[in-house]
C-alpha cells in the first residue's frame, strides 16, 4: 500500500503561482517552492516532475481564474459599454491595490518568455486569445444592442481593447495612482 499524498495538488499549483507571480520565473527556485508548498522537494519532483512544468500547470491556472473573472464581469446587468469601463476599472484597481505590484502573471510572463520557453508562449497566447474571444463576444453583444458603431469590426475592436489590458497591467507597475488608467480606458472606450 503506498503513503497517501501528503498535499492537495490544486492547493499546491495555487500557492505555486503565487509564486510565481511575486517572484517571476526565473527567480524562483525549488526551494522557493519547497517552502510554499510545505513539501519536501522529492514530493514536489514526484508530483509535478519538474519547476516548468509545475509553472505551467500555475499559468494555466492563473489564465483560467482570469478569463473566467472577466467574463463574470462583463455578463453584469445594464448597457455593454458601462460594463466594459466597469471590468477595466476594476482590473486597474486590482493591479493598483496590490502592494507587490505583481501586474498580471500572464503578461509577466511574455515578458520573461527567454527563461520560460515556448510552451509558456503557447500558454500565454492561449490565455490572450480567450480574453479577446470574451472582448469580442460583449462587443458583439454591443453592437446588436446599438450601442457600438456596426461598421466596426468586432474582433478589431477586442484585439485593442485586449492591448489596453495588457498595457494597463504593465503602467500599473509603476503608477504613482489611477490617473493615467483612468484616461485609458476612457480613450479607449471612446470610439465604441
Amino acid at each position: 500500500m503506498g503513503r497517501p499524498k501528503q498535499f492537495e495538488p490544486g492547493i499546491a499549483v495555487s500557492a505555486a503561482m503565487e509564486v510565481f507571480w511575486r517572484k517571476g520565473y526565473a527567480a524562483t527556485t525549488p526551494q522557493d517552492l519547497v517552502d510554499a508548498l510545505g513539501i519536501g522537494k522529492g514530493s514536489l519532483y514526484h508530483a509535478f516532475g519538474s519547476k516548468q512544468k509545475l509553472f505551467l500547470l500555475a499559468l494555466r491556472h492563473y489564465g483560467d481564474a482570469q478569463v473566467a473573472a472577466l467574463a463574470e464581469r462583463l455578463r453584469a446587468p445594464g448597457p455593454v459599454k458601462d460594463r466594459l469601463r466597469a471590468a477595466l476599472q476594476e482590473l486597474a484597481q486590482s493591479d493598483l491595490a496590490d502592494p507587490d505590484l505583481r501586474g498580471c502573471l500572464a503578461v509577466n510572463t511574455s515578458a520573461e518568455l527567454i527563461s520560460v520557453g515556448r510552451e509558456a508562449a503557447a500558454v500565454v497566447r492561449s490565455v490572450f486569445d480567450r480574453i479577446e474571444s470574451v472582448l469580442r463576444a460583449v462587443v458583439e453583444e454591443g453592437r446588436r444592442a446599438g450601442e457600438f458603431d456596426a461598421r466596426r469590426d468586432p474582433q478589431e475592436i477586442a484585439s485593442g481593447l485586449l492591448a489596453v489590458i495588457v498595457g494597463m497591467h504593465v503602467l500599473a507597475r509603476t503608477a504613482d495612482g489611477p490617473d493615467r488608467l483612468n484616461r485609458i480606458i476612457t480613450a479607449a472606450l471612446l470610439p465604441l
